[in-house]
């Protein structure tokens, strides 16, 4: 997943959430493509301000959560993470282990899981979930490590994160709310040294 697809799937989601909108096709000129254009960030502003509004009053962190998510299966790791407003304020994780993928949505005010898990055998992923799952085991760091550096370094809390391969680099990208904006952080993970490597 892109750092900048990562970050429309976050507003996308609270988009389609706070207006019940579905997407349509239509051919217009320039200039109402301007003035449509325009709307479109006025109403991504409103979004984020309404998706940092809430994201403000919850009580669980989104690392709680991570840990709450590896908790359900020993040994896994997260794979990604986001907040989302569809109904009541979850973060939707996704995490890995035993040659298995679960998705467990968490309710950010209380920790419970809220729905039914979903569960799949990495088999049966596609080639971009498989890539990064296997990437994720090729790196030292583990994306709660990432968050908690991402942090401090925007001053603020992270709301999404995960491993993304981009131009043939892999890093995790934390989505952070910092006062009243959304801050992106990139951190590049140290690799997995190979036996016989010797590390200067």
């Amino acid at each position: 997943m892109s750092k900048k697809r990562m970050l429309a799937i976050i507003v996308l989601s609270a988009t389609l959430a706070a207006t019940g909108a579905r997407a349509d096709v239509t051919h217009t000129s320039l200039d109402a493509t301007n003035r449509s254009v325009a709307a479109q960030g006025d109403a991504d502003e409103a979004v984020i301000r309404r998706l940092l509004e809430q994201f403000r009053t919850i009580k669980i962190p989104l690392s709680q959560a991570v840990a709450i998510a590896e908790h359900l299966h020993d040994g896994s790791k997260t794979a990604d993470v986001s907040f989302e407003i569809s109904g009541p304020a979850v973060y939707r994780v996704r995490t890995v282990g035993n040659e298995r993928l679960w998705e467990n949505v968490i309710d950010a005010n209380t920790g419970r899981v809220t729905e039914k898990e979903v569960s799949s055998s990495l088999k049966e992923l596609d080639r971009e979930n498989l890539g990064k799952i296997i990437a994720l085991k090729s790196v030292e760091q583990e994306l709660s490590d990432a968050v908690r550096i991402a942090e401090q370094a925007a001053a603020g809390s992270a709301l999404a994160g995960g491993l993304v391969k981009q131009d043939d680099k892999l890093n995790f990208v934390v989505v952070i709310a910092s006062g009243d904006r959304l801050k992106e952080v990139t951190l590049e993970p140290t690799k997995v040294a190979r036996r016989g490597s010797v590390h200067h």
